[in-house]
């Protein structure tokens, strides 16, 4: 499955708020608040799994004719006037909501609706469709949002401990009986069983893998999930879990500066290199400091170094297939 089919960025209708070409989240600091308009459009179909299995999903899309699972990742500035256009392309009923913010209401099929609202306090926001419970938005209608604090490019929140580059980790699993039945206009009647679990929309490809290696297809060298930087580039991590199942999140290298849980800022900043994330809509926010690791000797300022999940079954793909789940590496350059 292609990074192209799996989630498109572009620039398009978002002002100063984009994702670069390298992946990292750009941003450029701005004195006033701006209108920042875009247009999504509630598409489907089938993505192909590492074992060849074909699985339905509905996504918040950038084209009529496209299927983005995760949506575009948004960046915006407090203040700022969100214009959000969603095109409903499906016979079925959906929304958009961002929990405490927006609440487009109901979007009939083949209906259109833009909802406006202004971006309240810095911080990090999963939109979802939740017209069906946790339905919609397991499978695929769901997206990342960073409102950056007024006038600044280097905080999560006023006041923070400081980074120099961002990424989003949108952490989902996938049931595909659910799926299907889901996609029969049936209620789920099975016990929930993820057989397949992705990082911002990817598998990850262990050596000698069709795919490995390849940035439109693994997530171990996607360039909106593995993070890289020298010494001293440290890093915002905002973590989203899309998914049912709760994960533990594990870096290897440095521990994580663990600065908000579920939206909620820390009292005191803890170094973590394990960080329990809730299932259904967990989040939290990170820096990954890239500091020389403190065990290496000599000590090491270049090598690469994973980040997993520490449920053995998100490592894998279809109930085998080890080292085709949620990972990527972190690359000190």
């Amino acid at each position: 499955m292609k990074r192209r089919d799996f989630l498109k960025v572009g620039s398009a209708g978002i002002a100063s708020a984009l994702v670069g070409t390298t992946g990292l989240i750009s941003w450029s600091r701005r004195a006033h608040a701006a209108t920042i308009s875009k247009t999504f459009y509630i598409t489907d179909g089938t993505i192909t799994m590492p074992d060849g299995a074909d699985v339905y999903f509905r996504g918040y899309s950038s084209s009529a004719n496209g299927l983005d699972v995760p949506g575009e990742q948004l960046v915006v500035q407090e203040g700022d006037t969100v214009r959000i256009t969603l095109v409903n392309t499906l016979n079925t009923t959906h929304n958009f909501v961002i929990d405490g913010v927006v609440d487009s209401g109901a979007i009939g099929g083949g209906q259109s609706k833009t909802v406006e609202f202004v971006a309240g306090n810095a911080g990090t926001y999963m939109y979802h469709d939740d017209r069906n419970g946790e339905y919609n938005r397991l499978l695929g209608m769901h997206g990342g949002m960073a409102v950056m604090p007024a006038g600044s490019s280097d905080e999560l929140y006023s006041g923070s401990p400081t980074f120099v580059q961002q990424y989003f980790w949108i952490f989902h699993d996938i049931d595909p009986d659910w799926h299907n039945a889901l996609r029969n206009g049936s209620t789920p009647s099975s016990q929930y069983e993820p057989m397949y679990f992705t990082l911002n929309g990817l598998f990850a490809r262990p050596p000698g893998a069709p795919g490995a290696m390849d940035p439109e297809v693994d997530a171990m060298v996607d360039p909106r999930s593995a993070l890289h930087g020298h010494v001293g580039d440290r890093t915002l991590v905002r973590i989203l879990n899309a998914g049912k199942a709760a994960q533990s999140v594990h870096t290897h290298g440095n521990h994580m500066e663990w600065l908000t849980e579920n939206g909620q800022i820390r009292p005191d900043v803890w170094k973590k290199d394990c960080l329990y994330l809730d299932g259904n809509m967990g989040a939290l926010d990170v820096i990954y400091p890239f500091e020389v690791p403190p065990d290496s000797w000599p000590p090491a300022t270049k090598g690469a170094y994973p980040m997993h999940l520490h449920s053995e079954m998100s490592q894998t793909a279809g109930g085998g297939l080890y080292m085709f789940g949620a990972l990527t590496d972190i690359y000190f350059e």
